[in-house]
This record gives structure tokens, C-alpha cells and sequence, in this order.
């Protein structure tokens, strides 16, 4: 396993690494904190969570794979070459584990919470299904000759079709509704700086070590920040431009401004008779 040529650029490959960890982990809050205080979840995509978890999942089984096990390292070393280094970090497996974690959160809020007539689509259902099914038989492939490189490949790919996927169904929401109200953009701004951090903290690897096989080595990475870069710049454009004042329709208010505690019918009651 190759080691550092540079300390300040290890320094600054830690540091990058660190600070895409707290942007992307710390971006789960606003959605979490937003829907705890309204106690909704109206504007948040039901298909993007669902599918969310499915993707943290896949990247968390594929980084920590290759981060702790020694055979799969083996097995990395054996296809791109016993002087490159391993393309995940320690601050890889913690996000992971952090957003499986989060996303399992704000899906039970969706379960207790309003959530008015919305509800998680049966294509993405379906969509989850078939994924786990296609892991499930690659498995049983890999087994007889342990070709367990190929199989968390396979996890990673997964998290990149789910990456590009997942982000889709609000976009399109945000569009119909033509608002983001629900939809934390504090989210958005903090997964922006985690993607462009987690690219430059590749970028560095690759300066130290004079080779670019880290980028296709872990290709999933790779294009998770961009994905999830390119998508952000959308909902900004939706959330800043496109629909910068546009709220959901709030209930109808009184004379005093405030709404009524107890509503009453249009047609008015029938006279009693005497």
C-alpha cells in the first residue's frame, strides 16, 4: 500500500475529508429540525427519502467493506496495482453511518407526522425492490469464488443509480407545485459544500500520488459529488429564482388574523321549532 509523499497534502486531504463529513452529515438537520417544528412533512418527497436510504445503504456496505476488510484490499491491490492507496477514507464509512441513520429518522417522522395526501410512489417501491432482489442474486454469484471486490462494486453502482435517481422526484415536485415550501434549502447549501469538498479531497489524493486511479478506482465517489453538485445547483435555481416567493397556501384567518379553534358550516343551522 503506497503512503504519503506529502504531509501538507495529507494534512489537507484529512481536512477536506472532514469538513465534506460535517457538510453532508450536518445537511440531514434543517429537513429533521423543519419537520419537528411543524409537525408536517408536507413538501418533503416521500420517494426521495425512500430511495435515499436505499442509496446511503448501498455506499455504507460498500465503504466499509473496503475500508476494514483485508481481503477485499487484497483484491483492490490485485486489479489496480500494490503501490496505489485505498479510495476510502475513515470519514467515508462515518458519514455513511451517520446518513442511513438520519434518513431512517426522517422516514419515521414521515410516518407520524401530517403528511397530507402525499405518499411514496409504488415505481419507487418498486424501484427498491427490484435493486435489493439484483443485490441478493449477485451475492449468491460471488460467493463460490469470493469475488468480493466485483460484489461491493456492484453496492457502489447501485448508490451512483440511486444518487442519480433519488434527487428527481422532488425536483419534479418542486416544479408541479411551483414552490419549495417544506423543502429545506439548508439541506441543499450544506450537501453543495459536502460534494464540492468530498471531489477536492480526491483531487488531492491524486496530486500526492501522481495518478488518477482513485477517481475510477472508486468511480462511485466520484460521481456521487458530481450528481449531487449538479442537482443542488437545481434546487438553488428553483428555491433562489424560479420560486423565490411562493408558499404553500396557508389556512383561511379570521377577522382578528388568527384561525378559528372551531369551524363552522357555510349554510346555517335549521331554526328550532318552539
Amino acid at each position: 500500500m503506497a503512503s504519503w509523499n506529502s504531509i501538507p497534502l495529507e494534512i489537507t486531504y484529512e481536512t477536506f475529508g472532514w469538513i465534506a463529513f460535517f457538510s453532508w452529515s450536518i445537511s440531514f438537520y434543517p429537513q429533521v429540525i423543519m419537520n419537528f417544528r411543524r409537525k408536517s412533512v408536507v413538501g418533503l418527497n416521500f420517494d426521495f427519502v425512500v430511495l435515499n436510504l436505499t442509496k446511503h445503504s448501498s455506499y455504507l456496505i460498500y465503504n466499509a467493506s473496503l475500508y476494514f476488510s483485508s481481503a477485499i484490499q487484497h483484491q483492490y491491490f490485485e486489479k489496480y496495482g500494490h503501490g496505489e492507496m485505498i479510495p476510502v477514507a475513515a470519514n467515508d464509512v462515518a458519514f455513511s453511518i451517520h446518513a442511513v441513520l438520519l434518513t431512517a429518522i426522517t422516514l419515521f417522522q414521515i410516518v407520524i407526522y401530517d403528511r397530507g395526501n402525499q405518499k411514496v410512489s409504488k415505481i419507487s417501491i418498486a424501484t427498491v425492490c427490484v435493486v435489493w432482489l439484483v443485490a441478493a442474486v449477485c451475492f449468491f454469484i460471488a460467493l463460490p469464488s469470493h469475488s468480493w471486490l466485483w460484489l461491493i462494486s456492484i453496492f457502489n453502482s447501485i448508490q451512483v443509480f440511486m444518487t442519480v435517481i433519488k434527487y428527481i422526484p422532488q425536483v419534479i415536485m418542486n416544479f408541479m407545485r411551483k414552490s419549495t415550501d417544506g423543502f429545506s434549502i439548508g439541506n441543499i447549501l450544506l450537501d453543495c459544500l459536502g460534494g464540492v469538498t468530498n471531489y477536492a479531497q480526491m483531487a488531492v489524493q491524486s496530486i500526492d500520488q501522481n495518478s488518477w486511479v482513485n477517481f475510477y478506482g472508486n468511480i462511485g465517489k466520484t460521481l456521487l459529488s458530481l450528481v449531487s453538485i449538479f442537482f443542488d445547483l437545481v434546487f438553488m435555481c428553483q428555491h433562489y429564482i424560479l420560486y423565490p416567493e411562493n408558499k404553500a397556501v396557508p389556512p383561511k384567518l379570521n377577522k382578528e388574523g388568527t384561525e378559528p379553534l372551531i369551524r363552522f358550516s357555510e349554510e346555517p343551522a335549521a331554526p328550532e321549532n318552539v
